[in-house]
C-alpha cells in the first residue's frame, strides 16, 4: 500500500510542477511575440511615423506660421531626401519597439492573471488599465533614449538638408538656438547626445513620454478589451442559436486598429510636448512639459494641441492591428500545439494503464 501511494503521488506532484513551468514559459512566450509584433508595426509603418514627427516640430524650426500639411511634407521629405528621408531614425524605433512590445504584451499577461486572482475586487477594465500603462513604463527605459534618437534623426533627414536648416538665415537669432550636429546612425547619435548633454540628453521627455504612453497604453488595452466583450455580446445577442466563430487573428486587426486609433488621437496633445521637448537638443525653448504645453497653446492654440493627429492616426491604426493580430496569431498556433501535445500525452497515458 505504501507503495501504491508514492506511485500515485508522484505523476501529480510531476503535473503540477509541469503545470507551474508550462505556466511561467507562456509568460516569457508573450514577451518574445510582443517584441516580435511590435518591431514588426513599427517597421511597417515608420514612414508615417516620419511625417508625423516633422509635422509637429515644425513650429520649433520655423516658427508657428505657414506650416505645412502632411501631403505638402511627403512631397518635401520625397523631394529633398528621397526614400531614405521616411526612413531616417528606423534602427532607435525598432530597437525601442522590441523593448515596449516585450514588456507590454508580457507584463499585461502576468499583470492581469495575478489581479484577477489576487485582488478580484481589481478585475475587468482595471486590471487591463493598469497592466497596459504598467507594461509600458517598464519598457520606457529603453524605449525613450530610442525614441529621442529617432525622432532627432527623423527631423534631420539628409545632411543636405539639415545643413540648409541650421544656416538658414535667422534661424539661430530667431528662436536662440544652438542646434545638434548631423547624426549618420544610431551608435553615433547616441554618443553625440551623451556627450553634449549625458544622461539627461538621452532621457529627454522622458516625463512627457510616460505621460503620454501611460494612458495611451493603458486605454489602448482597456479599449481592445472592451470591443471584444461588445464582439461577443453582439454576436449572442444577434445570432444566439449559431455557431458563430470569428477568426481571433482578423479580431486582432480589426478591433486592435480601432482601439489603437482611437487611443492615439485622445493622447496627441500629450504627443505633442514629448515630440518638441525631444528635438529641441540643447536649446532652451521649453523648460519642461507644462512649460511646453502652455507656450504651445499659447501660441497655437487647439490646432497647435492636435497638431499630426491625422498621421498619428493612421500610424496606430494599422500599427496595433498588425500588433494585435499578430500576437492573437501566435496564440492560437501555440494553443493548437498545445491540444495536440495533450492528446497524444493522453493516448499514451491510456495505453500505459
Amino acid at each position: 500500500m505504501a507503495v501504491d501511494c508514492s506511485t500515485g503521488d508522484e505523476p501529480a506532484k510531476s503535473h503540477r510542477l509541469s503545470g507551474s513551468n508550462h505556466n511561467q514559459f507562456l509568460v516569457w512566450r508573450e514577451f518574445l511575440w510582443g517584441a516580435i509584433a511590435g518591431a514588426f508595426g513599427e517597421g511597417m509603418m515608420h514612414p508615417v511615423d516620419t511625417i508625423k514627427t516633422r509635422m509637429q516640430s515644425q513650429a520649433f524650426f520655423s516658427g508657428s506660421k505657414n506650416q505645412n500639411s502632411a501631403l505638402q511634407l511627403v512631397r518635401a521629405v520625397w523631394a529633398t531626401d528621397g526614400l531614405a528621408g521616411f526612413y531616417r531614425g528606423i534602427a532607435p524605433g525598432i530597437m525601442g519597439s522590441l523593448a515596449t512590445g516585450a514588456t507590454y504584451f508580457g507584463v499585461i499577461e502576468s499583470t492581469k492573471k495575478w489581479m484577477e486572482e489576487s485582488h478580484p475586487s481589481l478585475g475587468g477594465h482595471w486590471a487591463h488599465f493598469i497592466s497596459g500603462a504598467l507594461g509600458d513604463t517598464l519598457g520606457s527605459f529603453i524605449y525613450v533614449p530610442c525614441e529621442v534618437m529617432k525622432q532627432r534623426m527623423q527631423v534631420q533627414g539628409s545632411k543636405k538638408y539639415w545643413t540648409s536648416v541650421v544656416v538658414k538665415e535667422g534661424s539661430r537669432a530667431k528662436h536662440g538656438m544652438h542646434m545638434y550636429g548631423y547624426y549618420s546612425g544610431m551608435f553615433q547619435a547616441g554618443c553625440s547626445i551623451w556627450k553634449e548633454q549625458g544622461l539627461k540628453g538621452l532621457y529627454a521627455g522622458y516625463w512627457s513620454t510616460l505621460a503620454r504612453d501611460v494612458p495611451f497604453a493603458g486605454l489602448m488595452v482597456t479599449f481592445y478589451e472592451a470591443f471584444k466583450n461588445m464582439t461577443q455580446y453582439g454576436k449572442h445577442k444577434l445570432f444566439p442559436n449559431a455557431n458563430l466563430h470569428i477568426n481571433s487573428s482578423f479580431e486582432g486587426l480589426l478591433l486592435g486598429g480601432l482601439a489603437g486609433g482611437l487611443s492615439a488621437y485622445l493622447t496627441t496633445p500629450l504627443d505633442v510636448v514629448k515630440t518638441r521637448l525631444q528635438v529641441q537638443g540643447i536649446a532652451t525653448r521649453y523648460n519642461g512639459s507644462l512649460d511646453a504645453l502652455y507656450k504651445i497653446w499659447l501660441a497655437e492654440g487647439v490646432r497647435g494641441m492636435f497638431r499630426g493627429s491625422i498621421p498619428r492616426i493612421t500610424w496606430y491604426i494599422p500599427a496595433s492591428a498588425l500588433t494585435f493580430m499578430a500576437v492573437e496569431f501566435l496564440r492560437d498556433h501555440h494553443k493548437v500545439t498545445s491540444i495536440s501535445l495533450d492528446k497524444k500525452e493522453s493516448s499514451s497515458l491510456q495505453e500505459i494503464a
